[in-house]
């Protein structure tokens, strides 16, 4: 094989530095009653199926809401500000390391005051956030708990390998990213603003990092050296910058190439896991190099799998129980009130179809590609070796329609989208829905739809060649794609108003947490007298 790449050699000896770095030991960790820890991790799961979230993204979820149950309460009723508030970084710590987020006995104790330290910046912003008529203090207080959860989850488990295999594709792609002319002379796009784009799309296609992380890095990347009085007074244009640069009209375009081409990255990834110290006898021989190559993608393909599944699960019992309470607490006594019969078909419908949906969108997914594994190989070894035949990807601009096409479209668009919503809610009133349970049944059915064609796209994460559109779904997507739109559009005002997680966050964490707290320092009390007996 052929000479390894400037950019090859410089993520092997990261994951070498990496390696060596895991392997040193820790003395004085932090350390939580197991006792306590199961007790609250067990409550944790519950509460998670209920506000459900993918895996990669449960550490930063459980910082934030930590992280809000400790601002709201202080919040001024009357003008919406804080005054003095402050945070105990140690008992944060330990609620997060208590709920079976964080390792228990792993993160060093200074970890604690790196937080603190973290920590401090965020609350000065929050005492010191100045008056504003276009975005509410609520808004800023929720984008900051997102930020700091970002930063004390980086803290207590530094995502190293992520960084560095991130920044290793970039390197790789932005010599490879080019943008069509076209795009160029309707309004030109600067270097440094076409890079940003292909670090947030990297970001998005290898770890399915979300706005919340990434709108992170960019604060990092672009404030990190600013102190906190000039954040505090500037804050409300850093946070409508930061949204502009995560929702670049270009964005789904960077991201589709990103997409295509991340899964030679995860399984160079995957080999320098596995074996850092010998990783570069594979890399310069091609056929052990192919033999990883193969196992690793073979390894990936039923992990994803298994991470499909789980997700389809979890999404399902997150809703279908949502849907049960809404049920249970709005629709049965509303027909009750309005003395409407409410058939026991009609509620075993409400519930079960969109169940059935997610499962079907879950059965009908398929393997990759014939040829996709060869696909892989090629390309790999194309970025692992110092290649002068660099290939190019052309994001290009959007095929542009007339006024009165653009106008047909839209009219056949929304006809599609009426002609089905039409069809649903006749089939509701042929089995006697009550007339409410048709909003609540649609909304439901939405939000499954738009959560079982994510799932399938996550699912696609191994596939460089295209599949072929099925001829069923070319005659169902006209239907379909409206009301995942629906869905994509109710899910994003479902996480910033899931009353169910509000719900549990007032009334239910915060006793539960006291509990967890009760019980572990009564542990240690106990423990402490049994020391004494000798």
């Amino acid at each position: 094989m052929s000479k390894l790449s400037i950019e090859t050699e410089a993520l092997i000896q990261k994951y070498q530095n990496w390696h060596e770095y895991s392997k040193e030991k820790e003395i004085n960790t932090i350390h939580v009653d197991e006792i306590a820890s199961r007790v609250a991790s067990f409550y944790e799961k519950i509460r998670g199926i209920i506000d459900w979230k993918e895996e990669h993204l449960l550490k930063r979820a459980a910082a934030e809401r930590a992280l809000k149950r400790r601002i709201y309460p202080q919040i001024n009723p009357v003008n919406g500000s804080l005054e003095n508030f402050s945070i105990e970084s140690e008992t944060l710590v330990l609620e997060l390391i208590r709920g079976g987020h964080f390792p228990n006995d792993k993160i060093p104790y200074i970890k604690i005051k790196e937080v603190e330290k973290a920590l401090e910046k965020y609350v000065f912003i929050l005492n010191n956030i100045p008056s504003k008529t276009k975005k509410s203090k609520i808004q800023i207080y929720n984008w900051l708990s997102c930020l700091a959860a970002c930063e004390i989850e980086q803290i207590l488990t530094p995502s190293l390998k992520q960084k560095g295999l991130i920044d290793y594709m970039f390197s790789i792609m932005k010599k490879r990213v080019v943008l069509q002319e076209g795009i160029v002379k309707i309004k030109p796009i600067k270097e440094e603003e076409k890079n940003i784009q292909i670090y947030i799309a990297i970001q998005r296609a290898l770890f399915k990092l979300d706005d919340p992380i990434i709108g992170y890095h960019l604060f990092k990347y672009k404030y990190g050296n600013w102190d906190k009085e000039n954040l505090a007074k500037n804050i409300y244009s850093i946070e409508e910058e930061i949204e502009k640069t995560l929702n670049h009209k270009l964005k789904d375009s960077f991201y589709q190439i990103c997409q295509k081409y991340n899964t030679p990255f995860l399984l160079i990834s995957d080999i320098l896991d596995e074996n850092p110290e010998k990783i570069k006898e594979i890399f310069f021989n091609s056929e052990i190099l192919e033999i990883n190559l193969k196992k690793h993608y073979d390894k990936r393909l039923k992990t994803l799998r298994k991470r499909t599944s789980r997700a389809a699960f979890y999404a399902t019992v997150s809703i279908f129980l949502s849907n049960v309470i809404a049920l249970i607490a709005i629709e049965q006594p509303v027909t009750r009130l309005m003395k409407i019969n409410f058939p026991l078909i009609a509620i075993i419908i409400d519930i079960l179809v969109p169940t059935f949906l997610m499962a079907f969108l879950v059965i009908t997914i398929k393997s990759p590609p014939k040829g996709n594994l060869e696909k892989v190989i090629m390309e790999s070894m194309k970025i692992i070796n110092d290649s002068k035949n660099i290939p190019v990807y052309e994001i290009k601009t959007n095929i542009k329609r007339g006024l009165v096409l653009n106008i047909i479209i839209n009219f056949l668009y929304t006809l599609f989208f009426s002609a089905f919503l039409g069809l649903i809610i006749f089939g509701l009133y042929i089995i006697k829905f009550p007339p409410l349970s048709y909003i609540i049944f649609i909304i439901f059915l939405s939000l499954i739809a738009f959560a079982g064609m994510k799932i399938r796209k996550n699912s696609q994460e191994l596939h460089m060649i295209e599949e072929k559109d099925n001829a069923l779904f070319l005659l169902i997507d006209p239907f379909a794609v409206p009301i995942i739109q629906l869905g994509k559009w109710l899910t994003n005002r479902w996480k910033k108003y899931n009353i169910i997680s509000i719900v549990f966050s007032a009334l239910i964490d915060m006793p539960f947490l006291s509990f967890v707290r009760f019980l572990e320092q009564w542990r240690y009390f106990l423990k402490e007298k049994k020391d004494k007996i000798y």
